[in-house]
């Protein structure tokens, strides 16, 4: 085969993959853990079960894979909002924090939580790549909120700031939230400033 044909057919076999990493996602969204099939999944990414099973052999195989993909896909929305937020920023951050852990990408990732407390293959896949979002998260956070975690109680204030963002995607999940989110986050805003500043 020559170079310019495999290149084509690399590019092809990337973006079939591409298509079916965003299909997955959007099926864990809309249809939940139990919904996600295969088939479905190949439907939605418009590619035939052939070639959706030519790259995921199996239901596992393409939600890992689709994990890994989230987790890729989530660090760097929090890098592209990140990159718009005012100078004045704790507010901000907390808007952009609360944002995605109430977006479509929260939901797909608590999915696969609750999937992964009972399937242990998929836990085994998820805990690393969660742990890795976590650090991400974190360390992006302490830079956008200008934190110094070696003075006491920043690096605690920083994680319950994420605790907290946590906490209010799930409790938008089954109605909507945003009028009591935004108290919130004003009434944190102000505490995370005042610790910020006394540490």
């Amino acid at each position: 085969m020559s170079a310019p044909t495999r290149s084509r057919q690399e590019e092809r076999s990337a973006a079939t993959r591409q298509r079916l990493m965003e299909a997955t996602i959007e099926c864990l969204v809309k249809r939940g853990w139990s919904g996600t099939t295969t088939t479905l999944v190949a439907e939605r990414a418009g590619v035939s079960r052939g070639a959706q099973l030519h790259h995921y052999r199996t239901r596992s195989e393409l939600v890992i894979a689709a994990v890994e993909h989230l987790a890729e896909v989530r660090v760097a929305e929090i890098r592209r909002e990140a990159a718009g937020l005012p100078q004045q920023r704790t507010q901000a951050v907390l808007d952009m924090l609360a944002r995605l852990y109430t977006g479509p990408l929260f939901v797909a990732a608590l999915e696969l939580w609750v999937a992964a407390r009972t399937d242990e293959e998929l836990r085994a896949a998820l805990v690393p790549l969660e742990a890795r979002f976590g650090r991400e998260a974190h360390r992006l956070t302490v830079e956008l909120l200008g934190a110094d975690e070696s003075k006491p109680g920043v690096r605690e204030a920083v994680q319950a700031t994420l605790d907290l963002m946590r906490g209010l995607g799930l409790a938008s999940l089954l109605t909507d939230d945003s009028a009591r989110r935004g108290r919130l986050l004003r009434q944190w805003a102000k505490i995370l400033d005042q610790t910020l500043r006394e540490a």
